[in-house]
C-alpha cells in the first residue's frame, strides 16, 4: 500500500507542472460571465453569475424570448451549457444532445442520440433524469444512463470516444454530470439500491483511458485512502478503516455511490464530493459504521489519493444519501479568513467544514422539523464528536426490522436532495431548494441478487405535520452561524437548482412549473412563470449579443415527480414517493421543454 501510494504521489508531483494547464480553455469561460460553462456555474459549485442586467428593480419584467422542445418526456434535471455562440442541451433517456445556433434563433446544428438498451430503465433507482453535459477544450462529454462516457466533438458532434464506466446488469447505472479537472475528467456512479459496490473514476479527456479510481469502501489500496495520512476530524483514518466497520463481506455490496456533484479547488489541487446511503437500507443487515458511505470526500485530483474524509451520518437507517454538492467559499468565520465548504445533507443538517483540514467548524440543521437526532456533537473532547446525537424514537435500527418506525423527519428524499443550492458573495447567503417532509419507515430482511433491487424497506412519505401545509421551503442560510434568515413555504419540494446573481436576484423553479424570481436579500417574489411542466432543471444565465437571458428546463419527474413520469400509482411505489406527491398531477403533466428569458427590447 505504500508502495503504491509513494509511486502515485511521485507521480503526481512530476505531472503537476504541466497539466494545470491542460484545460485553460475552460477555464477561461468559467470565468466569462457572459458564458456558463459547466453544470455547476463554476468549480467552487456557487451557482453564482456576475451578470447584472436583469435585476431587482426590472426583474419582473422579464418575457419567454425563445422556447426549444426536447422532443422527450420524464424528468429533466441539470441545465444547458452555453459556449460562445451555441447552447448545449440535454435530455433524460436516451439521452439526446443538441447543439443549438444562438445566432440563429436556437436552429439545431447538431444533434447526437446514443442507442441505449431500453432495460437499463428499470434499474434507475427514481426517474431517467440526467443532470447534464460538461465541456473542455472542444469536446462535449455525456455520461449516459448506461454508463457509458462519451466524447463528442462540440462543433460537430462527432463522437471522439467512449469507455464504459459500470454494468447496468449489476445495477450499475448513471445519472450524473462529469467534472473536466485539468487533463481528466471525474466521473461517478448510480446503483445504491441495487447492492453495487461505488466509486469515483479519473478518465484522460484526450483518449478515454481511465486514470486512477477509488472506492466508497472496501481494502485501502482500493479506496485510495492512506492510512497514516488521510484524515478524519483531524486524525489518521488508520488501517482498514473501512473493512472494520462492516460485518463479514457485507461491503462488496455495500452502496456508497457518487452520483451527485462535484466540485474543485486549484489551489489545493482537490475535488470535493459526496458518497450517498450504504446497501441495504435494512440496517439490521450491516452492523457497524458502514465507511465510508455517507462521506464528504477530498481526493487529489491527479492521483485520487484521499485527503480527508468525514463520515455524516455512521451506520445510515434512513437513506440520507451524502451526495450533495459541495459549495466553496472564501469567508470570514469567527473574524479569520477561512477557507470553507458548505454541505447541505439529505440527513437535515448543513455542514460548514474547512475545506484544506477537513475540520468540522458548523453543523445545524436548516429545517427545524429535523427530528432523528437532536444534534452534532461538536465537542472534540467527546467519544462521539462529530456524530449525530440519534433520538431512539426515530431508530429504525433500534426499533427494529418488520417494524414501522413513525414520524421520522426529514423523509429518505432528504431535507435536500441533489437540487444545489447557490451562494451569493454580495450577501454571504446561501439559497437553498429544500424538502419539507417525513416519512414512515419499516425494514426488512433481502437476499441480494446481482441486478435486483437491493432496497429491504418499505416507506411512505407526507408532509411535516404541525406545519404550514405544504412540502418545500426556499431558505436563505448563513452558513457561519448555521441559521435560516429567511423562508419561503412551497406546497410542493423545490426539486430545481437554484441561481444567484448580482444583480440581488435568485431563481428557482417549482414542481407545479413556476420560474420564480426572488429578491437574494429579502426573499420578496419579484416575479414568476408558469412553464408547460414541472421544473426540476436548474436555472441557468447567460448574455448573447448584448443582452442577458435567462434558461431553464421544465419536464417534471425525479423522485418526487415519479409518479407522474412513470405512470405509478401505489402510494408505496417509487421508494415511498408516489403518494406522498399523488396530487402533484392536479397542477403540471409530462413535458420536456427549454424556455428562455429576457428584458423586452
Amino acid at each position: 500500500m505504500r508502495k503504491f501510494l509513494a509511486t502515485a504521489l511521485l507521480g503526481a508531483a512530476a505531472l503537476y507542472a504541466w497539466p494545470a494547464s491542460a484545460n485553460d480553455g475552460l477555464v477561461s469561460i468559467i470565468k466569462d460571465p457572459k458564458q456558463w460553462g459547466i453544470q455547476t456555474g463554476d468549480y467552487a459549485n456557487t451557482r453564482y453569475s456576475k451578470l447584472d442586467q436583469i435585476n431587482a428593480s426590472n426583474v419582473g419584467k422579464i418575457q419567454v424570448a425563445w422556447t426549444f422542445s426536447t422532443g422527450v418526456l420524464r424528468g429533466h434535471e441539470g441545465g444547458p451549457l452555453i459556449i460562445g455562440d451555441v447552447m448545449y442541451v440535454h435530455t433524460p433517456f436516451p439521452n439526446i444532445v443538441y447543439a443549438l445556433d444562438l445566432n440563429d434563433d436556437g436552429r439545431i446544428i447538431w444533434k447526437y442520440e446514443p442507442k441505449q438498451d431500453p432495460n437499463v430503465i428499470p434499474v434507475m433507482c427514481c426517474d431517467t433524469v440526467n443532470r447534464g453535459l460538461a465541456y473542455s477544450d472542444g469536446t462535449i462529454f455525456l455520461h449516459q444512463a448506461d454508463t457509458t462516457l462519451v466524447a463528442l466533438d462540440a462543433k460537430t458532434g462527432a463522437k471522439k470516444w467512449s469507455v464504459v464506466n459500470g454494468d447496468p446488469k449489476k445495477g450499475e447505472t448513471n445519472t450524473a454530470t462529469v467534472l473536466p479537472v485539468k487533463d481528466k475528467v471525474i466521473v461517478g456512479i448510480s446503483g445504491g439500491e441495487f447492492g453495487v459496490r461505488c466509486h469515483v473514476t479519473a478518465y484522460d479527456t484526450k483518449t478515454g483511458k481511465q486514470v486512477w479510481r477509488g472506492y466508497s469502501m472496501g481494502p485501502d489500496n482500493e479506496m485510495l485512502i492512506d492510512p497514516e495520512k488521510t484524515t478524519a476530524l483531524g486524525k489518521p483514518v488508520g488501517k482498514d478503516s473501512s473493512l472494520k466497520s462492516w460485518e463479514g463481506d457485507q461491503w462488496k455490496i455495500g452502496g456508497g455511490c457518487t452520483w451527485g456533484w462535484y466540485s474543485y479547488d486549484p489551489e489545493t489541487n482537490l475535488v470535493y464530493y459526496g458518497s450517498g446511503n450504504p446497501s441495504t437500507w435494512n440496517p439490521a443487515q450491516r452492523p457497524g459504521d458502514n465507511k465510508w458511505s455517507m462521506t464528504i470526500w477530498a481526493r487529489d485530483a491527479d492521483t485520487g489519493v484521499a485527503k480527508w474524509v468525514y463520515q455524516m451520518t455512521p451506520h445510515d437507517e434512513w437513506d440520507f444519501d451524502g451526495v450533495n454538492e459541495m459549495i466553496l467559499t472564501d469567508q470570514q468565520f469567527d473574524g479569520k479568513p477561512r477557507k470553507l465548504l458548505t454541505h447541505f445533507d439529505r440527513n437535515g443538517f448543513g455542514y460548514t467544514l474547512d475545506r484544506v483540514t477537513g475540520e468540522l467548524l458548523v453543523a445545524e440543521k436548516f429545517d427545524p422539523v429535523v427530528n432523528w437526532a437532536t444534534k452534532v456533537d461538536m465537542d472534540k473532547n467527546s467519544p462521539t464528536y462529530g456524530r449525530p446525537l440519534v433520538v431512539a424514537k426515530y431508530s429504525t435500527a433500534q426499533q427494529g426490522e418488520d417494524v414501522n418506525t413513525k414520524g421520522i423527519c426529514p423523509a429518505a428524499l432528504g431535507t435536500k436532495d441533489q437540487q444545489p443550492a447557490a451562494f451569493s458573495p454580495k450577501t454571504n447567503l446561501f439559497y437553498v431548494p429544500t424538502n419539507h417532509v417525513c416519512m414512515d419507515y419499516e425494514p426488512f430482511r433481502v437476499s441480494y441478487t446481482a441486478g435486483q433491487p437491493y432496497v429491504g424497506a418499505t416507506l411512505s412519505m407526507y408532509p411535516a405535520p404541525n406545519s404550514h401545509g405544504g412540502m418545500g421551503n426556499f431558505i436563505a442560510w448563513d452558513n457561519t452561524k448555521g441559521k435560516i434568515v429567511w423562508s419561503l413555504p412551497e406546497p410542493f419540494s423545490v426539486w430545481s437548482g437554484a441561481l444567484a446573481t448580482a444583480g440581488d436576484v435568485v431563481f428557482y423553479g417549482t414542481l407545479e412549473g413556476y420560474l420564480k424570481a426572488v429578491d437574494a436579500k429579502t426573499g420578496k417574489e419579484l416575479y414568476k412563470f408558469k412553464t408547460p411542466s414541472g421544473i426540476i432543471g436548474n436555472v441557468t444565465t447567460y448574455e448573447h449579443k448584448g443582452k442577458q437571458y435567462i434558461a431553464i428546463l421544465s419536464g417534471v419527474g425525479g423522485w418526487a415527480g415519479i409518479g407522474l413520469a412513470a405512470g405509478l400509482t401505489d402510494p408505496n411505489a417509487g421508494l415511498g414517493a408516489v403518494g406522498g406527491y399523488a396530487a402533484l398531477s392536479n397542477y403540471t403533466n409530462l413535458g420536456g421543454q427549454l424556455t428562455v428569458f429576457a428584458l423586452p427590447n
